[in-house]
């Protein structure tokens, strides 16, 4: 398992499908007041090198214990949103309304996902303020799968999906 400053570098794929305006302190302030939560510092980290957009191939999956609607043994992580309101381009800034569109639960920060399954920041354990766990949302039907504990742990948890072929 590769460590979060050696993965840092190697994160992003290629293209700018997604890409918002390089992250400022300022915008990643404002983020933490529209969404209601202190982003962890892990996910700050890897915007300011690239502010959303596509995960490498080495990168674009995380394993599962159990089954989703997805794949018996992980779920797909090929895009990260960014921060910022660039047109027609998803962030975390749309969070609440995805969230309340997708009947999914709050706190709750999505990081990645089609409308039907999402990867997100949870919230609900520690508290707005605390180090939310990432869990994987399926809206039909209601599924949920705690991923990680934390942020670092699932970024340091990825694998290329390629293995699971």
């Amino acid at each position: 398992m590769a460590r979060f400053d050696e993965i840092l570098a190697t994160f992003w794929g290629n293209g700018d499908y997604g890409v918002q305006q390089p992250l400022t302190d300022e915008s990643a302030r404002e983020a933490e007041k529209v969404l209601g939560v202190t982003l962890p510092s892990a996910l700050l980290d890897l915007l300011r090198v690239q502010n959303g957009g596509s995960v490498a191939a080495a990168h674009d999956a995380f394993p599962t214990s159990r089954p989703t609607s997805w794949s018996e043994d992980h779920v797909p992580f090929d895009q990260l949103m960014g921060i910022g309101r660039r047109d027609r381009t998803t962030s975390l800034l749309d969070t609440p309304y995805l969230v309340q569109e997708w009947g999914l639960p709050e706190p709750l920060v999505l990081l990645s996902g089609d409308g039907h399954s999402w990867i997100g920041l949870d919230y609900r354990a520690c508290g707005r303020d605390g180090d939310p766990s990432v869990t994987w949302f399926e809206s039909d039907p209601e599924v949920e799968l705690a991923l990680a504990r934390d942020f670092r742990s699932f970024i340091e948890g990825l694998v290329p999906s390629h293995v699971f072929s």
